[in-house]
C-alpha cells in the first residue's frame, strides 16, 4: 500500500529546533519531487518547501528562508525538514506530499498527489 508518514513534531519553545521526517513505503520516493506544507487553525494550507527528486534543487517560501532546510536520503526513502529558530507563527500541522514530476519550482497544494497524515508542531513559551 502506498503510504507517506510524517514524524518528529512536538512542542518546542520559540527559538528552538525540530527535525521532521517523511518516510515513504509502497513506491520509490526517489522518482518524485517532495513538498512540505503546513496548515494552522483557521488558515489555508500553505507550501513551505520542496525538493527535486535528486535533491539537486530546493525551494522555500519567504517566511522560512534561512531557518528551514529540506533534504532527502533516497537510500532510506526519507525526506527531512530541519526547522531552526522556530517562531510561534510556525505552529501548524505539517504535511509531506509527492508531486508527479521530478522537479519542483512551485509549492502549491493542488499540484501534489499523495499526502501523509500530518504531524503537529507547536511553538510556545
Amino acid at each position: 500500500q502506498v503510504q507517506l508518514v510524517e514524524s518528529g513534531g512536538g512542542l518546542v519553545q520559540p527559538g528552538g529546533s525540530l527535525r521532521l521526517s517523511c518516510v515513504a513505503s509502497g513506491f520509490t520516493l526517489n522518482e518524485y519531487a517532495i513538498g512540505w506544507f503546513r496548515q494552522a487553525p483557521g488558515k489555508e494550507r500553505e507550501g513551505v518547501s520542496c525538493i527535486s527528486s535528486s535533491g539537486s534543487s530546493t525551494y522555500y517560501t519567504n517566511s522560512v528562508k534561512g531557518r528551514f532546510t529540506i533534504s532527502r536520503d533516497n537510500a532510506k526513502n526519507t525526506v527531512y525538514l530541519q526547522m531552526n529558530s522556530l517562531k510561534p507563527e510556525d505552529t501548524a500541522v505539517y504535511y509531506c506530499a509527492t508531486r508527479g514530476r521530478r522537479d519542483c519550482y512551485t509549492i502549491v497544494p493542488r499540484q501534489y498527489d499523495n499526502w501523509g497524515q500530518g504531524t503537529q508542531v507547536t511553538v510556545s513559551s
